[in-house]
């Protein structure tokens, strides 16, 4: 990948931005590895490779608009690296991506957002359309400033055709979550299978919102939305998971666990199922409450202070 000579200096800035949100920057540079880097309302730099076509549409307004294309019986390797931060003090930042992955693919996203500096405003829409007999991985790892926290909402929308798999990681678990409203949708045909899950952790005045929505719109398809959330300090929390049994055969299960510490957090979980086929068959699991006591006990008892042992136990369900 070239970067832009006048893109240089911002470059370096992202390039520290990427390895605090956990990302290896060599693997952005290297010539044989799907990338893209996105800085404010810029893409820095692309590289791709045979059989993926990625398309920039010119940035108006401070929006960034691309489209992947990804070429049927398409198997890679290495995963598709996706890197965006935000560099400035303050601003918005507002992104519009799809993707289009072709039959037969198999296909790894690595994807690492760093906003390290003050409030802003970062907004993300995402379509993804994966043809029949692919299995595509996605893992989103989010790194944002201790001090300010900053507003993130992000909208993902997947299209899963007969056959497929689509497998979804969000984490945000390194710092205060902010702001954070996250809106995920999946469809899935016949024989489809998909699973959601998101684990974060809130500080401070955070504001967490997580709605996960899964439609089992064909014959055997199933899918399973998981949620994690720890919330500490006055940290106000709320899940929303939701399946809907559209087809016979189909099954779904959807799954959120929340962990509160300190008297002025605020926390809730909203499970909706719905049988629209009598053939369906769709579950939940949901639990809200502190810290388990007696690993607490454990832990303190082998040296660690209260805070100590919480935060290790807090880290072992996030990892």
């Amino acid at each position: 990948m070239n970067i832009e000579k006048n893109y240089a200096k911002e470059f370096e800035m992202i390039e520290k931005a990427y390895e605090q949100a956990g990302g290896d920057i060599s693997n952005l540079l290297s010539k044989d590895i799907v990338s893209i880097i996105i800085s404010g309302d810029k893409i820095l730099g692309k590289n791709t490779v045979d059989g993926i076509t990625i398309n920039v549409k010119s940035a108006e307004n401070g929006k960034v608009e691309y489209e992947m294309i990804i070429e049927d019986n398409l198997k890679l390797d290495k995963p598709i690296h996706m890197c965006v931060g935000f560099l400035k003090k303050q601003g918005e930042q507002y992104i519009k991506s799809t993707y289009k992955i072709g039959k037969n693919c198999d296909i790894k996203f690595l994807s690492h957002c760093s906003f390290p500096f003050g409030k802003i405003h970062h907004k993300m829409e995402s379509e993804m359309y994966i043809d029949e007999n692919s299995v595509v991985f996605m893992e989103d790892e989010h790194f944002h400033n201790e001090k300010d926290g900053i507003f993130l909402e992000t909208y993902y929308y997947t299209k899963v055709s007969k056959n497929s798999v689509f497998d979804s990681r969000f984490k945000l678990t390194k710092s205060r979550a902010g702001n954070l409203k996250i809106h995920m949708t999946v469809d899935l045909d016949e024989d489809a299978k998909a699973l959601l899950e998101s684990k974060v952790w809130g500080k401070n005045d955070d504001k967490i919102e997580i709605k996960e929505i899964v439609n089992l719109n064909g014959e055997k398809s199933s899918g399973i939305a998981k949620t994690y959330v720890f919330a500490q300090d006055s940290t106000n929390a709320e899940v929303i998971n939701e399946a809907y049994g559209n087809a016979p055969y189909s099954k779904g299960h959807i799954e959120c666990t929340e962990i509160s510490k300190g008297s002025n957090v605020h926390v809730s979980t909203i499970p909706i199922l719905r049988v629209n086929n009598d053939l369906a068959e769709l579950t939940h699991e949901a639990s809200v409450g502190r810290v388990n006591p007696q690993q607490l006990e454990t832990l303190m008892a082998k040296g660690l202070n209260e805070d100590e042992a919480t935060e290790l136990i807090i880290k072992g369900i996030l990892k």
